[in-house]
């Protein structure tokens, strides 16, 4: 599998492990740590797993009335060896299918450890 679809498979997996509410699948499989969030006008710095936090699945905010997110696009904008930059649009669904908000986002994509995983991230998303 050449680096561009293995980093594309991370995004993917990490979307169905973000839609099951699975921590320990993003911890341990769809994130590398360090782990970088840019949103809400900070950025938020996870050093380790055991760091890991999640707004959405307690569905307040932005997040009221979440029930599942799915990509609107995702479009590869830097391949390099080991790392991945992909331009991404994603939609948060109620559970009646109504669209909460789209937000478009950066996502890092790093191979490290012998496995894909997210990185990083910068997004409009609380």
């Amino acid at each position: 599998m050449d680096d561009l679809t293995a980093a594309r498979a991370a995004m993917d997996g990490f979307m169905a492990a973000f839609n099951a509410e699975d921590a320990e699948a993003l911890r341990s499989t769809w994130f590398h740590f360090p782990h970088v969030r840019f949103h809400s006008g900070k950025v938020t710095v996870m050093e380790t797993p055991a760091d890991f936090s999640n707004l959405v699945w307690g569905r307040l905010g932005q997040s009221e009335g979440w029930a599942k997110t799915a990509w609107d696009y995702v479009e590869p904008i830097d391949v390099g060896p080991n790392k991945v930059h992909f331009r991404v649009q994603f939609t948060r669904y109620r559970a009646d299918g109504t669209a909460i908000g789209s937000y478009k986002s950066l996502y890092i994509v790093t191979f490290k450890d012998g496995r894909w995983a997210i990185q990083g991230r910068s997004s409009w998303a609380a």
